[in-house]
């Protein structure tokens, strides 16, 4: 009777990126092996393989990053959080070099590139991401090319693909924060990316418990270097984040498919109430952002007035969230002072309807007699 082991396995057949997400980083299908992969708590390892020390891998993070990268198209590093992961990006940039970004995004991206151009570290562009060939004429002399698409919180959409061709004509760099499409509704690398950004903590762990972020490269060289800044930073994820965040990629595609359900039903309704004077969505995914008709103080009361959706700062996860963005000093002057930025769940579409139109409907209400 043949050994088992030399038995050759079954062929790797093609799979979407939905069984991808549940089958990638699993432990050997052997007898007795766990099924999912273990929380390795270890700092020191015995010498010889390939991690030697716990700065410089651990198989829970490998479990993580084996699964986003399948899903992005590239090789994966985990990081401590996903402003690690955006500095990490920036310290590759190099003295006086010119770095373009939207004038929308995520407030950590904006300010730990104007905290570098201060220091005299680089120079910065803001641009419309939405003007094509407004950035792309920026990108003549740029070093590095950084685009959200959506931005947040305004939810403009950029032509990734076009924008990296232009900025790799020129000799830059792409990087794309994809949080909030996440790789099920974009794969910027085959759109030109060099590096695709993510707050993991997002919807890629999707449970509100772990802070955790990603980059990924389909640069073999790059993707070392990075793995050096790394190390030499010590921006490594906890063991424990790993593995709630690979739990949690198990579901991706169920919640990214229910909240952009429930999303695309509260649109329809949202742009037929009075109390809200306009909606923003790209058309995909679970982010939308409303501007409220009466202004700053009706916004403000309409994320107190909810019982289901809970004012909080951060989105992607089971539940709804909303807030009223301009609420932080930080957020872009450009920005409605009554917009609110709304994450999307997973909760039944109606009840989430019948909260919100409640709390909207006291909004448009006139005086007591």
């Amino acid at each position: 009777m043949p050994d088992q082991r030399d038995v050759p396995g079954p062929t790797p057949l093609p799979m979407s990126p939905a069984t991808l997400a549940v089958t990638t980083g699993r432990p050997p299908r052997e007898p007795d092996q766990p099924l999912n992969v273990p929380i390795t708590l270890a700092s020191t390892y015995v010498a010889g393989g390939d991690i030697d020390y716990g700065r410089y891998g651990n198989p829970t993070w490998s479990a993580f990053e084996d699964t986003l990268g399948a899903l992005e198209g590239g090789r994966c590093l985990a990081f401590s959080t996903g402003m690690a992961a955006v500095t990490t990006v920036l310290d590759l940039v190099g003295q006086g070099a010119k770095v373009v970004l939207p004038k929308h995004a995520y407030q950590g991206s904006l300010m730990a590139v104007a905290d570098l151009e201060a220091r005299g570290r680089l120079v910065s562009r803001l641009v419309d991401i939405t003007d094509t060939a407004a950035v792309v004429a920026e990108c003549q002399d740029a070093a590095l090319v950084w685009l959200e698409s959506p931005t947040n919180p305004a939810l403009e959409v950029a032509d990734i693909e076009t924008i990296a061709a232009a900025a790799h004509e020129a000799g830059a760099y792409v990087v794309v924060d994809n949080t909030f499409a996440t790789p099920l509704l974009q794969q910027p690398i085959p759109l030109g990316a060099d590096i695709v950004v993510h707050s993991a903590t997002k919807y890629l762990a999707g449970h509100s418990d772990a802070l955790i972020g990603a980059l990924v490269t389909a640069d073999d060289e790059l993707h070392e270097v990075l793995k050096g800044r790394r190390a030499l930073a010590g921006a490594t994820p906890g063991t424990m984040e790993a593995w709630l965040a690979v739990r949690g990629m198990r579901t991706l595609h169920l919640r990214v498919e229910r909240a952009q359900a429930n999303a695309q039903t509260l649109v329809t309704r949202l742009r037929e109430h009075p109390a809200v004077a306009e909606v923003r969505y790209p058309g995909f995914g679970g982010i939308v952002a409303i501007v409220l008709a009466e202004g700053e103080l009706a916004a403000d009361l309409l994320v107190r007035k909810t019982r289901i959706w809970v004012h909080a700062t951060s989105l992607g996860g089971v539940e709804s969230t909303f807030e009223r963005r301009r609420r932080w000093r930080t957020e872009s002057p450009t920005i409605p002072v009554a917009l609110v930025r709304m994450s999307v769940g997973i909760e039944d579409v109606e009840d989430l309807w019948s909260d919100l139109e409640t709390a909207l409907d006291t909004l448009t209400a006139g005086p007591p007699r």
